[in-house]
């Protein structure tokens, strides 16, 4: 299966259990991409002991899987892409959603 997540949220909590989602996905075999659009580009910056979200962000990728984030959101934020979190564009996420079997959001 082709999952694709998009995470729209700021609350740490709901990211850091968006990418435990991710990271389960990829070790059932399934191709998983995920796409940060409006608050949820600030992922990284959200990173606590309790939700360790950049540990989760990092291990889903290390497991094979895609982030992609909005470069209009990031701008809006004076924000820049980073490895982890590459700019991308509404084509990204629209093929994301054109090409995934099953499609959530956080």
């Amino acid at each position: 299966m082709k999952l694709g997540i998009v995470i729209y949220s700021s609350d740490a909590e709901t990211i850091w259990n968006a990418f435990r989602l991710g990271i389960f996905s990829l070790k059932q075999g399934d191709s998983t991409s995920t796409f940060l659009l409006a608050k949820g580009v600030e992922c990284e910056s959200l990173h606590t002991d309790q939700f360790p979200v950049k540990t989760q962000m990092q291990a889903f990728v290390d497991s094979g899987g895609t982030i992609m984030a909005c470069g209009t959101c990031l701008k809006l934020r004076h924000s820049e892409s980073t490895e982890l979190c590459p700019l991308s564009t509404m084509q990204d996420l629209y093929e994301m959603i054109r090409d995934s079997d099953k499609v959530v959001s956080f």
